[in-house]
């Protein structure tokens, strides 16, 4: 996986700042996020990663700076409108309606991608109901794929913690994504899970082609991904880029072999483990 000079920017980030009364939890962050990569956040804890990935879907809104998605403007977007343009994303602290069973979390996502109106929605059947199972086949296909069939109809908040983690990435890719926004989708998950969640995001990545034929999200791919993760090793060999942040600031970015070479972002690392 290499990102070619040629490919086009997909996100725009420039002179970001954010800011909590007088904590000031971003400050000046231009970053460029292409097309065919992979890009990593890394940084301590408290460095700003979250912060930025929830200025991006507009979950938080930046007091300085602006954001351009596909050179349209989207800072202070609404995060429902943010879904509908194509960003998805997985949180830090697993957020799935935990009353719904698997099957129903992922076609709540899809909900954003309906076109029949209330009035035929209540009628059920015609278009209203043609559309649904064609909603319903794009959602089998992702329950295939992420390898979740035994829980389709487990009540979500009954699941071991991996599995939630698995649903959650399913969510998202319900909502057929142009960037997808990764926030630690391995926090807490032992070696194994680690390997699983690391082959599917390669895989969402890489695209599935005819094993998918009807599902564009898995037949095409996600060609673009933003990953937040603690764990070096998994970042090392999935990324294409890193950026660094250090107390809300970018201190470094390049390949991973930069990056590994980079005194200060080594520096960094450090002091957070002296803590």
């Amino acid at each position: 996986m290499t990102a070619g000079e040629a490919s086009p920017v997909k996100i725009r980030i420039e002179n970001l700042s954010l800011s909590f009364g007088g904590v000031k939890a971003l400050t000046d962050i231009n970053l460029d996020i292409r097309d065919k990569e992979i890009l990593a956040i890394i940084g301590p804890n408290g460095a700003g990663k979250t912060c930025l990935l929830n200025c991006i879907n507009g979950f938080y809104k930046p007091q300085q700076g602006e954001i351009y998605f596909e050179d349209k403007r989207i800072t202070r977007i609404r995060p429902d409108r943010a879904a509908r343009m194509g960003l998805a994303r997985t949180f830090q602290n697993i957020e799935l309606y935990t009353g719904l069973s698997t099957l129903d979390n992922l076609m709540a996502a899809r909900h954003v991608l309906m076109k029949q109106n209330p009035f035929a929605s209540a009628l059920y059947f015609g278009p209203a109901h043609k559309e649904e199972v064609q909603h319903r086949k794009v959602v089998e296909d992702i329950i295939d794929f992420l390898e979740i069939e035994p829980i389709r109809k487990k009540v979500v908040g009954s699941l071991p913690y991996g599995m939630r983690k698995r649903v959650e990435l399913g969510r998202a890719l319900a909502l057929q994504p142009k960037v997808l926004l990764l926030d630690e989708p391995m926090a807490g998950m032992n070696l194994e899970e680690k390997e699983d969640i690391a082959r599917f995001i390669v895989d969402i990545f890489e695209g599935q082609g005819d094993t998918y034929p009807d599902t564009l999200v898995l037949r095409d791919g996600v060609s673009c991904i933003i990953l937040v993760e603690h764990d070096m090793g998994v970042v090392m060999d999935l990324a294409d880029r890193i950026a660094v942040l250090d107390f809300g600031r970018k201190i470094a970015e390049g390949t991973p072999e930069e990056i590994k070479s980079n005194r200060q972002v080594i520096a960094a690392y450090l002091g957070e483990e002296k803590k």
